[in-house]
């Protein structure tokens, strides 16, 4: 990650990937997938739901399915925590194609719950997860509500939590 200066600001390197991957949302098609994935990515709508569903559907693992969404709405709210205590302003130096739920940018909760998402919903077989996850993350850049250490660092903490509760959700103890 780029040093902060004591403003709290991301370096020149976090603003020059932001500001080339926002300029592929001047592609209409690009600008409407990023969109909808953001807004699909809402409070972790598109994952939670995911979990529902495999829960629903695959019930000899229903309750490993339900853990597994516990753990992706858990690594959402835990960044919503880490971004009221680091307090970082979204960018500014691009025009955002979506609103945004808050106005503070670090970390991306979208990347937390995508990420684990990919790691749990993974392991349980669904293989289009993962890669969907990845576009989720890439689309906060592309509609410039992040800067990229904000998906990394969510990214990171969405695929620890799913790694530490793994135990967990196969029903095992936590630890």
């Amino acid at each position: 990650m780029d040093e902060l200066d004591d403003l709290g600001h991301p370096g020149d390197l976090d603003h020059r990937i932001l500001t080339a991957l926002r300029a592929r949302g001047a592609d209409p098609g690009v600008a409407r997938a990023a969109r909808t994935l953001s807004r699909a990515g809402e409070h972790g709508a598109l994952w939670i739901a995911a979990g529902v569903v495999g829960a629903a559907l695959d019930g000899p693992r229903r309750a490993v399915w339900l853990r597994a969404t516990a753990l992706t709405a858990g690594a959402h709210l835990a960044s919503m925590g880490v971004k009221r205590i680091v307090r970082r302003p979204r960018p500014t130096h691009v025009e955002p194609l979506v609103r945004t739920a808050g106005r503070h940018s670090f970390p991306s909760s979208h990347a937390a719950s995508a990420a684990a998402a990919a790691v749990a919903y993974g392991a349980l077989g669904a293989h289009a997860v993962p890669p969907l996850a990845a576009a989720m993350c890439l689309s906060r850049l592309v509609v410039g509500v992040h800067y990229p250490s904000d998906v990394a660092a969510g990214a990171a903490l969405g695929a620890l939590t799913a790694c530490l509760g793994a135990r967990w959700t196969k029903g095992g103890r936590r630890g």
